[in-house]
This record gives C-alpha cells, sequence and structure tokens, in this order.
C-alpha cells in the first residue's frame, strides 16, 4: 500500500526529470522510464483521488516558461500526447477509438513525431504575426522574433483564398549536419558541447538576442491547423494539404491507415529509412483522421483522446569493450568506464558507457573483450545493456576494482552499507580538484559560460587554476595559451568571469560544496543568514532553528565553514570581487502575513506563484502545497481548482487577488 509521502516523493522525482528534460535539455532516463514513472503516479491518484493537486505532473504539460520572454496564453491549449511503446498498446488506442466513436470504421493519420520544440504560430491576413511555445500548455513563452529567423518559414501565405486568421502548430528542429558543424564548433572555442539536437534547437530558439538565434540555422515543420477563419476541415489529411498549400513547410511521410496491420507497416518503414532522415525522429504519431470525430472525442487533462505517439525503443548497438576505466568525481567517488571500439548510434559516434559502479559490473558480469549491447539512457547517455556471453573470449577474467586511486595512489575506501568506492585525499587528489573546479563554474553554481570542462581541465594542467578563486586572477595572456583560443573567445571568457561576481548568495553558496547543501538547502541559509558574513559567524544551534535543516546538515555546514582551508578560500573569492548578493529580508512583525500560513491556487493576474509565495515570506509568511487545518488563507486567482472547495469546507480564510495586495502594503 503506498503511502502519501512516497505518493509526494514519486511527484517530486517525476517533476525533477521533467525540470531535466523540458529545462535543462539534459534528460537522465528513457522516455519509456519517465512513463512508466507517470503510469505508477496515475495508478496511485486513482487509487487516492483525495491527494490529486493541480501542481500534480498529471495535471500538467511539461515544458517551462523562460526568463526574458513576454508569457502568452494559447487561444488553444497546446497538449502533449500520450506515449505507447508496443503494438499491443496501439491495438489498446484503436479498440478506444472503436468505443468512443460514432463509426465502426475509422480512418488513421499516421506521420513522423518530430523530437523538437512544440510552437504555435499565428497569421492574421495572411501574414505572421505571433509565435509561442507550448509552455505549460494553456500559456507558453512568445518568441516571435525568433520565429522569424527561421530559414524555411514563411512570414507571409500563399495562395488567393487567404483566411483573416489562421493559427497552425509544428516543430522547430536543427538539422544534423547544422548540429554536427556547430558542435565541432562549440567544441574549438572550448565550450561543452550539445548532447543531441533537440537540446541545440530548444537552447537556440531560446536565445534573447534573435540575431543569434539566426545563426543556429533551425528549421521548421507544421502538423496541424488548430484555428482557420476560412475553412471548415474534415479531416487531419485535408489540414496536411491545406497547410502545404499556403506555403508551410509539411513532413512528406504520411499514411492513411485504416486498421492496425496498415499502422504496423507504416511503423516499420519509417524505422527502416529513420537513419537517413535529415533530422532526429523519435516515434510515428496516429491521429484519428475525422475532425468531427476528435471534437467530439476531445481530451483530458493534458491529452487528446483521438491521438497518440508511439515511442521507438532506445537504439541500440554491439561493440566491443577495449579496456574499463575509473573516473573519479569531485566527492571522491570512483565510477568505471567502458571504453569501446567507436561504434555509431543515435546521431552520435560512441567510445565510452558508464558502468556506474563495481557491483552493476558483477552483476552483468562485464569483461574486458566482451562484445555488448550498448544503449543511450534518454537517448543521451550511453550505457551497457547486456553481453553476448557466445563472443566472450576464452581468456576473459572478471574486473576487479583498483585498490589504490588512479589519480594521487592513495588507498581506497568503502563505506560500511554503501556500494561506492571512494578515495579519502579529498584535498590533494588531482581528478577531484579538477572536478570540483568544473562544479564550480557550472550551471548548478557560479554558471561561468564559456568555462567548460576542456576549458577548465587545460587550465587546472597549465597550473593557471588550482584552486576556485584562481578563476578570477586569469589574465589574457595566460587564456591565449589554451588550444583554440583566439581574440573572441578570450574575451568572452573574461567577459563571462566578470559577469560571475555577482552572483545570487543561494548559488554562491552551491559554489562553496558543502555536504549534504543542495539547491533547497542553499536557499534556506541564503535566507536565514542574509549574508556571507552572517553566514561565516553561525552557530549549529541557529543553523537547527531553520525549518528543513537537521543535525546531520547543521554539524557538516559547520564543519565546512569552520575549516582555514575553506574559510582562506571564501576570503580569497570576495578579495577577488565576488560579491554574494544579499537576501532581501524585509519580514516585519505584526504584518498581516507574518507567522501565517499560506496556500495558493489558481491563476494570478499580477504575479507569478512564486513572485507571490516570495512577498509572502518576505513579511514572515509561510507558503505550503496542500490545504489542512493549519491553513491561515487561501490566495485564489482564476481556474482555482479543488483547494477552493477544500478550504471553503475547512472554513480557511479565502483572499482575492486584490484582498491580498491590500494587504502587502499593510
Amino acid at each position: 500500500m503506498t503511502s502519501f509521502q512516497a505518493y509526494q516523493e514519486l511527484c517530486q522525482e517525476i517533476w525533477l526529470h521533467n525540470k531535466l528534460y523540458y529545462v535543462e535539455h539534459q534528460p537522465q532516463i528513457s522516455d519509456e522510464a519517465f512513463d512508466r514513472l507517470l503510469s505508477q503516479l496515475e495508478k496511485i491518484e486513482k487509487e487516492h483521488p483525495e491527494w490529486v493537486n493541480p501542481a500534480s505532473p498529471t495535471q500538467r504539460v511539461g515544458e517551462a516558461l523562460t526568463t526574458g520572454f513576454q508569457t502568452i496564453a494559447h487561444r488553444t491549449p497546446m497538449l502533449s500526447l500520450a506515449n505507447t511503446y508496443s503494438k499491443e498498446e496501439v491495438q489498446d488506442f484503436i479498440d478506444r477509438i472503436i468505443k468512443l466513436s460514432t463509426t465502426r470504421q475509422n480512418t488513421f493519420s499516421c506521420e513522423l513525431k518530430m523530437d523538437g520544440i512544440a510552437i504555435s504560430a499565428q497569421f492574421e491576413k495572411g501574414v505572421f504575426v505571433r509565435g509561442i511555445t507550448r509552455g505549460d500548455g494553456k500559456k507558453g513563452d512568445d518568441i516571435t522574433a525568433n520565429l522569424r529567423t527561421v530559414s524555411n518559414f514563411p512570414l507571409k501565405l500563399n495562395g488567393e483564398l487567404i483566411p483573416d486568421f489562421l493559427e497552425v502548430r509544428g516543430e522547430i528542429f536543427m538539422p544534423r549536419e547544422i548540429f554536427k558543424a556547430l558542435n565541432a564548433q562549440k567544441q574549438l572555442e572550448g565550450e561543452d558541447p550539445w548532447a543531441n539536437p533537440r537540446n541545440a534547437a530548444a537552447g537556440s530558439l531560446k536565445l534573447l538576442d534573435p540575431r543569434e538565434t539566426r545563426r543556429r540555422k533551425l528549421k521548421v515543420a507544421f502538423y496541424a491547423i488548430v484555428e482557420d477563419s476560412h475553412t471548415q476541415l474534415k479531416s487531419q489529411f485535408e489540414a496536411l494539404s491545406l497547410l502545404k498549400k499556403y506555403g508551410l513547410p509539411i513532413l512528406a511521410l504520411t499514411e492513411k491507415c485504416e486498421n492496425l496491420e496498415e499502422i504496423w507497416a507504416f511503423v516499420e518503414k519509417v524505422k527502416l529509412i529513420r537513419p537517413e532522415l535529415p533530422f532526429d525522429i523519435d516515434g510515428v504519431v496516429i491521429k484519428l483522421d475525422s475532425i468531427a470525430e476528435q471534437k467530439r472525442l476531445g481530451t483530458t487533462g493534458k491529452s487528446p483522446r483521438w491521438a497518440i505517439a508511439y515511442k521507438f525503443a532506445a537504439e541500440q548497438a554491439e561493440t566491443d569493450i577495449e579496456s574499463i576505466t575509473v573516473q573519479i568525481g569531485r566527492t571522491g567517488v570512483l565510477t568505471p568506464v567502458a571504453e569501446l571500439s567507436p561504434v555509431f548510434l543515435a546521431g552520435s559516434t560512441i567510445a565510452r558507457a558508464t558502468l556506474h559502479n563495481e557491483e552493476e559490473i558483477q552483476r552483468k558480469d562485464i569483461r574486458i573483450g566482451d562484445s555488448v549491447l550498448i544503449e543511450k539512457g534518454g537517448d543521451v547517455i550511453p550505457k551497457v545493456v547486456s553481453v553476448n556471453l557466445a563472443k566472450r573470449p576464452p581468456q576473459s577474467k572478471p574486473w576487479q576494482m583498483p585498490t589504490h586511486c588512479p589519480s594521487c595512489g592513495t588507498v581506497l575506501v568503502r563505506q560500511q552499507d554503501e556500494v561506492a568506492v571512494k578515495c579519502p585525499n579529498h584535498r590533494n587528489c588531482p581528478e577531484q580538484q579538477l572536478r570540483r573546479l568544473v562544479f564550480f563554474a557550472g550551471k548548478a553554481a557560479m554558471d561561468i559560460e564559456h568555462l567548460g570542462e576542456k576549458v577548465m581541465e587545460q587550465l587546472f594542467k597549465k597550473g593557471f587554476v588550482n584552486r576556485p578563486s584562481d578563476i578570477y586572477s586569469l589574465t589574457r595572456a595566460q587564456l591565449f595559451q589554451l588550444d583554440g583560443f583566439k581574440e573572441k573567445s578570450v574575451e568572452n571568457l573574461l567577459k563571462s568571469i566578470n559577469d560571475s561576481r555577482q552572483i545570487s548568495f543561494p548559488r554562491f553558496i552551491m559554489a562553496l560544496e558543502i555536504r549534504h547543501v543542495g539547491e533547497g538547502t542553499a536557499e534556506l541559509l541564503a535566507k536565514h543568514a542574509g549574508t556571507i558574513e552572517n553566514l561565516l559567524q553561525t552557530t549549529e544551534a541557529s543553523l537547527l532553528e531553520i525549518e528543513g535543516v537537521g543535525e546531520k546538515v547543521a554539524q557538516a555546514i559547520v564543519e565546512h565553514l569552520s575549516d582555514p582551508y575553506h574559510r582562506e578560500e571564501i576570503e580569497l573569492l570576495l578579495h577577488n570581487g565576488v560579491k554574494p548578493q544579499e537576501m532581501k529580508i524585509i519580514s516585519r512583525r505584526g504584518h498581516p502575513f507574518d507567522m501565517k500560513t499560506f496556500v495558493l491556487t489558481g491563476t494570478l493576474k499580477n504575479y507569478t506563484r512564486p513572485a507571490a509565495a516570495t512577498l509572502i515570506k518576505e513579511r514572515g509568511g509561510k507558503v505550503t502545497n496542500s490545504v489542512s487545518q493549519k491553513t491561515d488563507y487561501l490566495l485564489a486567482g482564476e481556474d482555482p481548482g479543488s483547494k477552493l472547495d477544500k478550504a471553503r469546507s475547512l472554513q480557511v480564510a479565502i483572499l482575492t487577488e486584490e484582498q491580498f495586495e491590500s494587504m502587502l502594503g499593510e
């Protein structure tokens, strides 16, 4: 039986992977694994409908909004498709259509499923006026200026019978050849390459400078008409024909099918040609062709009932393990890595694959010289799936973890009840030093652009950077000694380093790499201390007053900040001009929000929910996710959902946005 805590943890896990996919564009699990988690959540919510709230992953479309772009509401919601992974699941979809439809003989439109970024484009009297990302399905980012730079996107419709208003849906993508060329250039300039074309397209589409977007040479393909003031569409195939007539690019490979066997024949045909396509696809979309039936069947909370996506399984390839090496992480944990005979897989050449840990190697009995099947987890991270024992060399022996650190020679240790093997030489192990420097400059901490792993490795090997504070003493002369660095590269990196001196306090705390302190705890510490000076003077007793900080975390923080080496490093960073921005603490005793517990629901006109939550917290209030007898106020915007009913049943005070604003100033 599932506990409420386990349910909440599952929600958090799904949102984390959602963020990694849509926001960070760095997925860590496959689409199939993600959908299994989502199915598990849906099953729990059917058993416990009282637990469901608007913040559940089942209630939302995943892509996040981007800072710097205006947010615009969709005239028609942009829903995501439900996914299937087998022939049986496709048959289940057809059976549901037959059951719900008014006709027994249905036609389906089968199309390629682009692995790109979903967008909506609007035309008025034939002229392009607005482009919007999917966003959260109800509203998205205004990318009109960037969409204008896409080379095959027409800014004016063709033909004579042009509608007064037209809204179409499509996918922005980066062709494979462009992706390879731009990645090669990034590596030449010392920057981290993109993981795949979708990530590259996502980042390019949301650049604040449209001129930079133009240089990325994106393309677009359209697949649907959601509103046409001139034509009453009868079928999806008619819509595709009309898109082409209007001069909007579509994908030519489509097919009408009437049953599972015809659909599956199309799927198999697409699988064969997939490697030769100039762009990435990850499956086939199957839509009920009749527009009238589509409208009659309608949608669930987040997906249309009349369409599904059949997703291809992760691509696999067979190759040989030439050797097994170990990587040392910034915390000293050793991770074994398979060095492979290079093999082409899912759009790139793979020469390495993670083996996770010694226990994983023993479980799969992976050995040097083995022929193995590999795939990309989440179509990104290569991993070994299985060993072909029939091809195992007769002289092969089980692999053993080394007893000494390959980087510094220190005897390795294994903590009791832990799988991980560690190098305890935390301070002087060169590989650990390098990993910590990479983390310090990375997105989770100081976010120094143009200072990726390969650049940092050069700086470290040349002795220019040994500790984080050295970054802020780098000179032009030193940077010109790096491979591939010319005037522009040097200027870009120096500017990024200088920009990072003005860093938010929570990110600065993250950069310090205090044990047990993640993003959430860093935020709590920053709010509690306000300034770095206060943080350095904090005591274990005062830290334990912070809700969410336990004894183990408090002890780790005090130990880290009292260590002379760490104190010296913080002082050097501050001396070199790094200025963590002071947290605003404007909590007022006696304010109506002081010591009050709020729950937020619905859409506010003048605030995002995080912004409203910040205003409440700054005035001494607390914000929680669910309504209970301990809730003092429910701040209700438009479309408030079930929380409003629960608040009424518990007689919780309900605030309108106007009442909230009035209380803010008191």
